[in-house]
């Protein structure tokens, strides 16, 4: 099987996605891809494990970088692909194999930019950080994430989503004292102990910030939670997770000391971290970019890697197919539409 990226787009994107590449499968995927660009006069193509990019060298004023993720989350019964008035559906239709289909339709079309282009996709974009690879190549060649504006093709429903939300995990563990449970007097339950954390949690309510123009909504929340060896056992120690989704307002040591205000009095174990991005749409590149695709603006809900462009200085916004909130859903799904209107966009701004 080939990718024809030159033909009908919902044909190219049911292919992209009927290639299952959950993470640390992206190889076949990858294999496509630069079969398909290595096609490409125009284009200088590499292989970074399975990351591929590729680059036009004409010598123009700007650089621009358009990045997206072959990997997805497990598939839950959801592939092959199939389609329900004008909704294709599928693991990975939403997050994000329809901004992957455009941008291969566009690199492929873009033989003269009026900015030169570099086309980067990624592996383990949806596992923990470290993973990424995008991890690797800045720390290894930062020069191939270089650009002056970035465009990550994550789900926006086809509009501009400025910024990112940062990201925190910690833990917070309550002890207690192991007793047989019929003489439950004798020990102290620290499942029971563990209720004061979450009601905090239960009771907080979340900021809801503008940063820059756009309003985020902040998220604390219990993801988990784990204590008892066994049925007849007062438990004597309880770890809840939590995760704190922060507007970019704040840096992640701000993040940190904000959850230990919340839950004053406990020990957080802080186990992962990410900083969020500042929209940054007054630059003038977002600017003209936002100009060009049209719109209303709204903020990122979520982390994404325009944090780590924003990181490097370059800015960078979000805008592909698909609505977020269908992400990772068992029935994930793009509109046709939307593939069209930002396949559309990119080529009316980069000719």
């Amino acid at each position: 099987m080939t990718l024809d990226a030159r033909g009908d787009l919902v044909a190219l994107f049911r292919a992209i996605v009927d290639i299952e590449s959950v993470s640390g499968n992206e190889r076949e995927l990858a294999d496509q891809i630069e079969a398909t660009l290595r096609g490409c006069a125009h284009l200088s193509v590499l292989r970074d494990g399975d990351t591929v990019i590729a680059r036009t060298d004409l010598g123009r004023r700007q650089r621009v970088v358009i990045a997206g993720h072959l990997d997805t989350v497990p598939i839950a019964g959801n592939l092959p692909s199939w389609v329900e008035d004008d909704l294709v559906y599928g693991r990975g239709t939403c997050d994000m194999k329809g901004g992957v289909a455009v941008m291969l339709a566009c690199a492929v079309a873009l033989d003269a930019p009026s900015s030169d282009l570099t086309w980067i996709f990624y592996d383990h974009e949806e596992v923990e950080s470290a993973a990424n690879s995008l991890t690797r190549i800045a720390a290894t060649r930062p020069e191939l994430l270089a650009g002056n504006f970035a465009v990550l093709m994550e789900p926006t429903s086809a509009t501009v989503e400025g910024g990112c939300q940062g990201t925190l995990r910690f833990t917070v563990t309550t002890t207690g004292r192991a007793a047989h449970s019929a003489r439950a007097w004798m020990g102290h339950n620290a499942i029971h102990d563990a209720s004061d954390v979450l009601e905090r949690l239960r009771d907080h309510v979340p900021e809801q910030p503008e940063v820059d123009g756009l309003r985020y909504h902040e998220g604390l929340n219990a993801v988990a939670i784990e204590g008892g060896i066994a049925g007849n056992v007062i438990p004597d120690r309880c770890t809840i997770t939590v995760n704190y989704r922060f507007a970019p307002h704040r840096s992640v040591e701000q993040a940190k000391a904000y959850c230990r205000e919340v839950l004053d009095g406990y020990q957080l174990t802080f186990t992962d971290a990410a900083a969020g991005a500042r929209p940054g749409l007054d630059r003038p590149a977002a600017a003209a970019f936002l100009a060009a695709v049209g719109g209303e603006p709204s903020a990122k809900f979520g982390w994404t890697d325009v944090a780590r462009f924003s990181a490097l200085g370059i800015p960078a916004v979000n805008f592909g197919p698909g609505n977020p909130s269908k992400a990772h859903a068992d029935d994930e799904f793009c509109p046709v539409a939307d593939l069209f209107t930002c396949r559309d966009a990119l080529l009316r701004w980069l000719n």
